[in-house]
């Protein structure tokens, strides 16, 4: 009997021992927090490990965020993965859908990104842009001809139309002639014509007389232009000047018209054509209702893939410039001890119970087997 109380002694000692070590050990992985000093010496295993190896500690927890957690190639597969993707996808068409029926003006969301002038500047960019744009073709193209420019169909389109464009020009003198306006141009034409001819001129007038004169010509001024050759003969003059101004260099034609004109044009015509201000005054579910279905199912799904893989081939440069192993460590070093006592115990709090107990259990072993050596010593 009393044998087996030894045993029950010593095991009972030793898991006692083996636990409150086991406990006590793990309670020095945090505690105390400060250094103490009794006499102006630091007593020994003060503070704990993690408080006086914090600095070491915010440096490793970085390194390994940067090079076992967060690395580059895993990032670049979660922006590859499928299932990422579609996603972005819908979150993406779901906050375009939200931007898309929005009842406030482009000015207006402007406004919250500190654009006051939203139609001023989209002018001036609209301008800039065809500005350059316009300087860069003619440049390019200063030395070409007109004909090797232009494509194909538009100058087989003016070919085609030639001939009704000279069969409109030749009917048109004939209505402009056979007016009233027309006559007295006429008339006009024929006095200025005999005054240059002096005496000649005041011969003509008396025998003939200036109604009798216009009234001769004017009917073979029309059966000229309705003549077929004549026709044919404009048609002709027609082709001729064309085919010279296909002949001709961009670069001289815009010599002769002058850049500053073609481009007060551009701009002119530009703005008129494209209503900025009325785009930016009216509300964005207005603006893009014709495109609505076309921006969220085309658009949007392109535009995700195109950030993605922009992202995905830029990932090493974005983390070095985010410096994400700094980030990490200021933000350990910012923690105070509790709060990273708290949360290794969050994570580890059952294991160290488990090792706490594990200590207490061979503890207690080692108390049999050392109550068993002195019963059989004794």
């Amino acid at each position: 009997m009393d044998t087996l109380v030894v045993i029950i002694m010593m095991m009972v000692i030793g898991a006692l021992i083996g636990g409150v070590t086991n406990s006590l050990a793990i309670k020095m992985l945090f505690r105390p927090y400060k250094a103490i000093y009794i006499a102006g010496k630091r007593v020994p295993f003060t503070p704990g490990l993690i408080p006086k190896r914090r600095d070491e500690l915010a440096n490793q927890m970085g390194k390994m965020v940067v090079d076992h957690l967060l690395t580059p190639e895993s990032i670049r597969n979660k922006f590859l993965d499928p299932v990422f993707k579609a996603t972005m996808e819908e979150w993406a068409k779901d906050e375009i859908k939200k931007l898309l029926t929005s009842e406030k003006t482009l000015h207006e969301l402007a406004k919250k990104f500190g654009v006051e002038d939203l139609h001023g500047l989209t002018q001036e960019k609209v301008i800039t842009i065809l500005e350059k744009q316009y300087v860069i073709l003619a440049n390019r193209l200063v030395e070409r001809k007109i004909g090797e420019t232009l494509p194909k169909e538009l100058q087989e389109k003016v070919e085609e139309n030639i001939p009704v464009i000279a069969s409109y020009i030749i009917g048109k003198g004939i209505e402009y002639f056979n007016s009233s306006e027309g006559k007295r141009k006429l008339r006009k034409m024929i006095d200025d014509f005999l005054v240059t001819r002096g005496m000649l001129g005041n011969m003509i007038q008396m025998f003939l007389g200036n109604e009798s004169l216009v009234d001769k010509i004017h009917p073979e001024i029309i059966k000229f232009l309705n003549n077929g050759a004549t026709v044919g003969l404009v048609e002709e003059l027609m082709k001729k000047e064309w085919h010279k101004v296909k002949e001709m260099k961009v670069g001289d034609i815009e010599a002769k018209i002058g850049r500053d004109r073609i481009l007060s044009f551009i701009k002119e015509n530009a703005l008129n054509i494209i209503p900025i201000k009325k785009y930016t005054l009216s509300p964005i579910n207005e603006v893009v209702a014709p495109y609505s279905e076309l921006i969220i199912s085309s658009w949007v799904p392109k535009l995700v893939e195109v950030v993605g893989d922009l992202l995905s081939g830029r990932i090493e440069q974005m983390m070095e410039r985010l410096h994400l192993a700094e980030v990490v460590r200021n933000q350990v070093e910012s923690f105070s001890v509790d709060r990273l006592e708290e949360m290794v115990l969050s994570i580890s709090r059952k294991e160290f119970k488990m090792i706490t107990y594990l200590g207490a259990l061979l503890g207690g072993l080692i108390g049999i087997v050392q109550g068993l050596i002195v019963t059989l010593m004794g």
